[in-house]
C-alpha cells in the first residue's frame, strides 16, 4: 500500500507542474507575473507585517496583516498555475474578481475599519492591474480575428 500512495503522490506533483505544449500567450504571461506579485507581496506581509505596516500595531493587526498575508500568497499560486493552463477564461475570470475589490475595500476604509494605505493599495491596485489584463486579452483577441 506505501508503493501505491508513493507512486499517487509523484503522479499528483507530476501532474500539478505539467504544462500545455503550446507557448504562452501574452497574457499567460502577464497572469502568470501577477501570481508572482501577489505570492512576494503575500510572503512579506505574512513574514515582516511590522516593515510594511504604517505605524504601531494596536490589538491583534499584526495578525490580521499576517492572515491578509496567506491569502494574497494563495491568489499569487492560483493565478500562477492558473496561468500556466493558457486558459483564457482563467485570465478573465481575475478581471471579474479584481474589479470586485474596490467594491468591498472601500466601504471598510469608509467605516474605519482598514487603513487609507491597505485600502487604497488594494482599490487601485488591483483595477489598474484588471484593466492591463483587459487590453493585453483585447490585443491578443484583435490579433488572431
Amino acid at each position: 500500500m506505501n508503493a501505491v500512495h508513493a507512486t499517487s503522490k509523484r503522479s499528483w506533483v507530476r501532474t500539478m507542474l505539467e504544462t500545455p505544449a503550446s507557448p504562452p500567450s501574452a497574457l499567460s504571461r502577464y497572469i502568470f507575473w501577477n501570481g508572482v506579485l501577489y505570492l512576494v507581496a503575500g510572503v512579506a506581509l505574512y513574514a515582516v507585517p511590522d516593515r510594511l505596516a504604517i505605524g504601531a500595531f494596536a490589538g491583534r493587526e499584526e495578525g490580521y496583516l499576517r492572515a491578509l498575508g496567506i491569502v494574497a500568497a494563495a491568489v499569487g499560486w492560483l493565478y500562477m498555475f492558473g496561468a500556466r493552463t493558457r486558459s483564457n477564461s482563467f485570465a478573465l475570470a481575475t478581471i471579474a474578481d479584481r474589479l470586485a475589490v474596490p467594491v468591498l475595500v472601500l466601504p471598510l476604509y469608509f467605516t474605519g475599519q482598514v487603513g487609507p494605505v491597505l485600502a487604497f493599495a488594494f482599490a487601485l491596485g488591483d483595477p489598474l492591474l484588471a484593466l492591463g489584463a483587459y487590453v493585453i486579452w483585447r490585443r491578443c483577441d484583435s490579433a488572431h480575428q
